[in-house]
């Protein structure tokens, strides 16, 4: 439940500071918010007809090669999750910066208004996009569905309200502060899918399938509440093989690595 409802919050949120920062840059400009809102629309609709094919490849591979698909699905999130963060870490502020360009050559007459629509569509239909895959790669990855529903609401309704609180300029938190602290954690999102995704391939027969390194169901079993909690947020599992862990540390280490660079890199380019 927590684990959808901080990939929710945090793709909503991206999206709405997409359209609020637009909604700021035009205010006063005469039929804004049709021209933005058509776009939020055709963003939803595209994100929809994504989860609907989704579903459709699910189960044209249920009973053969289910484990390669859901492989496959748990590495294409893996690889948007970390190119997401990578991306966020040194370019935040020129996405900011770039967007209220767009609102105010829009405003002053140099682009048409169909812009509007065009920014706002690509922003909610590239974030929804990678909430479908992300909440599909959680749901085969043993999460429950009803509380990763209810986490995802959570997420949606948070990230909404985070965004009419930054249009006010009510919101105290600094943006560059609540994005790093959820790129962490979506960072570990990301490792724990990685894990789970070679045990698939182990499965299949494409990995090795070695014996556990240990087992701590005793303690902590993976299909209880605390252990799916665990599973969902760090990739924990009671019974990792070295396959699985290789992979878990791998990425880690890969994504918070290039996060830390692009970043630190970043931040002295800025400050020469």
């Amino acid at each position: 439940m927590f684990g959808s409802g901080v990939i929710v919050f945090r793709e909503v949120l991206e999206a709405a500071l997409v359209v609020t920062i637009l909604l700021a840059a035009t205010r006063g400009l005469l039929g804004r918010n049709r021209w933005i809102g058509s776009g939020v629309a055709v963003g939803v609709l595209g994100a929809v007809i994504v989860a609907y094919f989704a579903g459709y490849i699910a189960d044209a591979f249920a009973g053969i090669g289910q484990e390669l698909f859901n492989a496959a699905v748990l590495f294409i999130a893996v690889l948007m999750l970390a190119w997401h963060n990578i991306w966020m870490s040194g370019h935040a502020r020129e996405m900011v910066a770039n967007l209220k360009q767009v609102g105010n050559k829009v405003t002053t007459g140099n682009l048409p208004f169909y812009a509007l629509s065009i920014a706002a569509g690509i922003a909610v239909l590239r974030e929804g996009s990678e909430v479908v895959l992300f909440l599909y790669g959680i749901a085969v990855s043993g999460g429950d569905v009803a509380q990763m529903a209810a986490g995802g609401m959570l997420g949606l309704a948070g990230g909404i309200a985070a965004g009419v609180f930054l249009y006010f300029g009510l919101l105290g938190i600094p943006m560059s502060l609540l994005f790093r602290v959820t790129g962490w954690m979506i960072l570990l999102l990301a490792s724990g899918m990685a894990a789970n995704a070679a045990g698939f391939l182990s499965q299949a027969g494409l990995l090795p399938s070695y014996q556990p390194l240990w087992n701590t169901s005793r303690f902590i079993s993976e299909h209880s509440l605390p252990g799916q909690l665990l599973h969902i947020l760090v990739g924990y599992q009671d019974s990792p093989t070295s396959i699985q862990l290789g992979f878990y540390f791998a990425t880690l280490i890969f994504i918070g690595s290039s996060m830390y660079l692009i970043g630190r890199r970043k931040n002295n380019a800025v400050s020469v």
